[in-house]
């Protein structure tokens, strides 16, 4: 990056961080939807790739089947960059409210939906499952990156996104914990739906907010 990609025209010299710049920029309403989308979107993404393994070890123990453990959640886990791409490319077209909308709706649906899915004595319905729900999981989360950088004051961009990531990744602490500490309490093929909460949170900020310019 340093000795091959040139300055854009609209480099400007760093800013000192300015913490309270986060909490004026809470007052626009575009923006806090998409920082709450956001939040919903990171109590899911993490906790899901992070209890992959877990899920695939469960279905193989009840049926002992022959499932790669290893293999079946990278692929599943690495398969979501081309969902990256693709909602990039949708968003182009559709906005990426739009298309962040439906991802987040799709994922929420997967951890609904978890339950039918979880414990099947079919292995091919349980992975293409998975498959899925790893597409969808991460198609709207740079989309959300983009939403938060669009509307938020210029001089504060800097600052209002990583204060942003920070809250985002520290929610995914919160949520892998929980999920952990319950994992011992609920019947595993429950277990996940406990995930949905971050979406519906998400999706209500998100179609709330009619403002046009929101977009």
């Amino acid at each position: 990056m340093f000795f091959t990609v040139p300055d854009g025209p609209y480099r400007k010299p760093g800013q000192r961080i300015q913490l309270t710049a986060f909490v004026s920029g809470f007052r626009n309403k575009n923006f806090r939807s998409a920082a709450t989308g956001y939040f919903g979107h990171m109590w899911e993404l993490y906790t899901f790739w992070a209890f992959v393994p877990v899920i695939l070890a469960a279905n193989k123990e009840h049926y002992h089947n022959g499932l790669n453990i290893s293999l079946l959640s990278f692929l599943i886990i690495a398969s979501g960059a081309l969902a990256c791409a693709a909602s990039g490319i949708l968003s182009q077209r559709f906005g990426a409210k739009r298309i962040a909308t439906i991802a987040l709706f799709l994922s929420c649906c997967c951890c609904l939906l978890s339950p039918l899915f979880l414990l099947s004595s079919s292995s091919t319905a349980l992975v293409v499952f998975l498959f899925f729900w790893g597409l969808a999981v991460i198609a709207d989360s740079p989309l959300f990156s983009t939403l938060v950088a669009q509307n938020v004051a210029e001089e504060s961009r800097g600052t209002s996104l990583t204060i942003v990531n920070c809250i985002g990744f520290s929610i995914t602490i919160i949520s892998i914990q929980l999920l952990k500490i319950l994992s011992t309490r609920i019947d595993q093929q429950y277990l996940y739906l406990i995930l949905a909460a971050g979406p519906v949170i998400g999706l209500i900020a998100l179609i709330s907010n009619s403002n046009k310019n929101f977009k």
